[in-house]
């Protein structure tokens, strides 16, 4: 068993669950977030008085499951980036986990 977790921004959260569902990840949380990049436009840009939000509303899904669900999401997840037309592509990490009740 490992922990997969994928970023995305809020465009794409349908597009994850259809993902998560080829996939057969059935049972996962979310989470919404900020995402952020840290360039110097942003960081000149944030002041005290900014009435922008820099972040993009982003999502955080995460799902305790078996590597061959998440080989295959991975796969799943490079077909949809190669696609893409902006440069906010689904980003995913595993992590190994050692012990679980």
């Amino acid at each position: 068993m490992k922990l997969v977790i994928v970023t995305a921004v809020e465009e794409f959260q349908k597009d994850v669950l259809k993902l998560f569902k080829k996939a057969h990840i059935e049972n996962f949380s979310s989470s919404d977030i900020d995402g952020y990049k840290n360039g110097a436009s942003i960081l000149m840009a944030s002041n005290w008085f900014s009435g922008e939000k820099a972040g993009n509303e982003s999502i955080m899904f995460f799902s305790f499951t078996e590597e061959e669900n998440i080989e295959l999401l991975f796969n799943l997840i490079k077909e949809f980036n190669n696609i893409l037309e902006t440069s906010n592509p689904i980003k995913a990490i595993v992590v190994p986990i050692e012990k679980f009740i």
